[in-house]
């Protein structure tokens, strides 16, 4: 069973910044942070594969930056600029095979951490 570990989360202005930290337990082919607000379902921030394109949703281009440190199997969220509509629970989700933009096909999923961004 891997395990995902979440840090990094807490209350900035608009503007601020952030950085999530996501460790896993073991190997996992792909790593990815969501994001759910409530009512709505998870949504894609990133998700990284080891090998192959790295799926990035339109809200986070250009403002968020991701790294990947392999031997730690760590992934990393750098959130700059933040907006009050980034508030949400994030989370991070691991899964052995393709990433994909669907959060049910993510197996293994971290406690989540809140971000809340004021105004």
């Amino acid at each position: 069973q891997v395990q995902l570990a979440e840090s990094g989360g807490g209350s900035v202005q608009a503007g601020g910044s952030l950085r999530l930290t996501c460790v896993a337990s073991e190997f996992v082919y792909c790593m990815a942070w969501f994001r759910q607000t409530p009512g709505k379902g998870r949504a894609v921030v990133v998700a990284n594969p080891r090998i192959g394109s790295t799926l990035v949703a339109d809200f986070a281009k250009g403002r968020f930056t991701f790294t990947q440190d392999s031997a730690k199997n760590t992934l990393y969220l750098q959130m700059n600029n933040l907006k009050p509509e980034d508030t949400a629970s994030y989370y991070c989700a691991a899964l052995r095979g393709t990433c994909s933009w669907n959060w049910a096909s993510y197996a293994y999923w971290g406690q989540g951490t809140q971000v809340t961004v004021s105004s």
